[in-house]
């Protein structure tokens, strides 16, 4: 097994330069096709400070692919207790969804289910209520993203930054309740490390039926091959399912305030975006060879 080759897709996503991505940012299509990467994905904080006919322009004529990511504050949560952000939530996803459509992204994932950094200790009956109101949503949006030809990717998110799924058993849960065949999983490898009792295992679980897209982020969200993760395992265990998707770099150089503090970033990752970048690349290319 470790010495068949598996063909991959590459992606760096906008995390890793800056936050919001705007227009102003659109040197960064060159930047990650020059590097030598596949894909960028973009990162949506704001969709309005994007001129996505451009981006799609841009992209086509370098021959970059793009995916499709989102950003899970406060008041675009479906789980809320608060109707109001409920709703934003829902048509947050929808927008999403439908950029994903225009830029020719097969997905669009996150923490779909609540907002980022949202960790309490609620009563049994109040967890109930808060996952039937994502149950909800879940299934229209998810009908909302077969109109449209994409693949929702529900993320798990460690302990620290969100109390309602952790675990790749948590998502599955969520996932079969919905019950709908375009919603499925996005695995983060720093977010399994600290949740998953074995990364490749869970890999397995997942399957390649559900399994829509991986975020290969290192123990520490530094670059790709420089922590403790079990590589070889990961990478054995995705071509054991056939996984056919991308495997992109999402990590925080210049974080929000707001991102900072939801995802608890408080030092440099490494010692530029760049190099992480680059230095991913090479370490991606050289275990999927």
């Amino acid at each position: 097994m470790k010495n068949k080759q598996i063909s991959m897709l590459f992606g760096a996503s906008t995390f890793i330069w800056v936050s919001p991505f705007s227009t102003q940012d659109i040197t960064l299509l060159t930047k990650v096709k020059n590097m030598g990467y596949d894909i960028i994905e973009i990162a949506v904080e704001d969709k309005n400070l994007i001129d996505w006919k451009q981006v799609r322009e841009v992209a086509r004529d370098l021959d970059l692919k793009v995916t499709i990511s989102g950003a899970f504050g406060p008041e675009r949560d479906i789980s809320s207790t608060e109707p109001a952000y409920r709703e934003i939530g829902k048509e947050y996803i929808i927008d999403c969804i439908k950029i994903a459509a225009e830029m020719g992204s097969p997905i669009f994932g996150g923490p779909l289910y609540s907002a980022v950094g949202k960790t309490r200790i609620v009563s049994e009956e109040q967890k109930k209520q808060e996952r039937n109101w994502c149950i909800e949503i879940l299934g229209e949006v998810s009908q909302v993203a077969a109109d449209h030809g994409i693949e929702l990717g529900l993320e798990p998110l460690n302990r620290f930054e969100t109390d309602m799924i952790n675990t790749v058993d948590q998502a599955l849960s969520l996932v079969r309740d919905v019950n709908h065949p375009n919603l499925k999983i996005v695995m983060d490898t720093f977010h399994a490390n600290i949740e998953e009792k074995d990364i490749p295992d869970a890999i397995r679980k997942i399957g390649k039926n559900l399994l829509c897209h991986v975020q290969g982020n290192e123990s520490d969200r530094g670059t790709p091959g420089t922590g403790h993760l079990e590589w070889e395992g990961i990478k054995n265990a995705l071509v054991e399912i056939g996984y056919e998707g991308a495997v992109v770099i999402e990590t925080f150089g210049q974080p929000s305030k707001e991102l900072a503090r939801a995802a608890c970033i408080w030092r440099p990752l490494a010692n530029s975006a760049d190099e992480l970048a680059e230095e991913g690349l090479t370490f991606y290319q050289e275990l999927f060879q």
